[in-house]
C-alpha cells in the first residue's frame, strides 16, 4: 500500500527539557492516512473510544503548556496499530473492538502488519526514545516518564466506579504518591491498577521506563470527566501541583531497577 508521504505518526511538544519530566500520550490521536480509507468504518466509529483516548490530547497539551514540559503525542488511531502494545501482542492490530468489526484489519497479511510496524509504530516509539534521552541528557538525571490515557465510564455493561486509575508494575515511586495525593480529594474514587493492570510486557511504559529503570506511572482518567474544555482545565489544575511535588523528589531521578511482574527484564540502561 502507498502511504501518504506527509502523514506524521507523532508530534513532539517542546518545553523545558531540564525539568526532568516527559509526558507521553500514546492514544492522543485518531488520524489515518487517506490511503487506508477509514479502515472501512463510518466516521461515527472515530468518535468512540475504540479509535483514541477521548480527552487525552487536550489534557496533555494543557499540562505541557502549564508546566512548560515536553510531551510526545501519538497521532494515528489505535485502530491502525496500537502503540501501547508490544509488537508481538495479539491485540496490536484489532479486528474486533468493543463490538465493532474493523474491515480494513481483516484479513491481515504479514506484509501489511510489517508495513504498519515500520511506518507508524516504530517511528512513534523512536520519537519517545529520543525524547526520553533528551530529557536525561539535558537534566543530567534520570527522567520521570508520565503517561496519560483515558477510559470509558462503562465497559461491557459494567459501570466503572473510578474517576481515575493509576497503572503501574513494580516501581512504586510515582504510583504510590500519585494515588495518595489524588485520593486526598474525597470526591474522587481512585483505582490502584484499575481499570487495567499496569503490568503489560512490551507496552509503552515497559519499553521506555521499566527497561531503563526510570520512574514512571500511567494515569487513566475517566473520559466523561475530560470530554470538554472545562473538564480538561479542572484535571490540569488538579495534576500540576501533584506532578510538581512528585518530580521534586530526589529518588524520582535515580535509575532503579524494580523488575516486572511479567518476568525478567532485559535492562537497557544502568
Amino acid at each position: 500500500m502507498m502511504i501518504d508521504s506527509d502523514f506524521q505518526p507523532y508530534e513532539v511538544i517542546d518545553g523545558d527539557w531540564s525539568k526532568g519530566l516527559l509526558l507521553v500520550a500514546d492514544h492522543a490521536g485518531r488520524k489515518l492516512p487517506a490511503s487506508y480509507n477509514s479502515l472501512g468504518l463510518p466516521p461515527s466509529e472515530f468518535e468512540r473510544h475504540i479509535a483514541y483516548d477521548i480527552g487525552v490530547e487536550a489534557t496533555t497539551r494543557g499540562l505541557a503548556k502549564t508546566m512548560n514540559v515536553p510531551a510526545v503525542l501519538g497521532q494515528f488511531s489505535r485502530l491502525l496499530i496500537d502503540p501501547n502494545r508490544g509488537d508481538d501482542d495479539p491485540t496490536l492490530i484489532r479486528q474486533l473492538y468493543d463490538g465493532t468489526v474493523i474491515p480494513g484489519n481483516y484479513p491481515m497479511s504479514a506484509a501489511e502488519r510489517a508495513l504498519r510496524l515500520e511506518k507508524f509504530y516504530r517511528p512513534y516509539h523512536r520519537a519517545v526514545d529520543a525524547a526520553v534521552e533528551r530529557v536525561f541528557q539535558t537534566n543530567g538525571r534520570a527522567p520521570l516518564v508520565f503517561s496519560i490515557h483515558s477510559f470509558t465510564p462503562v465497559m461491557q455493561g459494567f459501570v466503572r466506579p473510578w474517576h481515575a486509575g493509576v497503572l503501574w508494575d513494580t516501581d512504586h515511586r510515582v504510583a504510590w504518591p500519585l494515588i495518595e495525593m489524588l485520593a486526598a480529594d474525597p470526591a474522587l474514587c481512585v483505582g490502584d491498577n484499575e481499570p487495567y493492570d499496569g503490568a503489560l510486557r512490551g507496552d509503552s511504559m515497559y519499553s521506555h521506563a521499566i527497561t531503563q529503570g526510570y520512574a514512571h506511572a500511567l494515569l487513566e482518567i475517566r473520559q466523561d470527566l475530560i470530554a470538554d474544555q472545562a473538564g480538561v482545565d479542572s484535571w490540569v489544575e488538579r495534576l500540576v501541583p501533584i506532578l510538581d511535588a512528585i518530580n521534586a523528589r530526589p529518588d524520582i531521578h535515580e535509575i532503579q531497577h524494580f523488575g516486572s511482574r511479567t518476568g525478567p527484564v532485559d535492562h537497557r540502561k544502568g
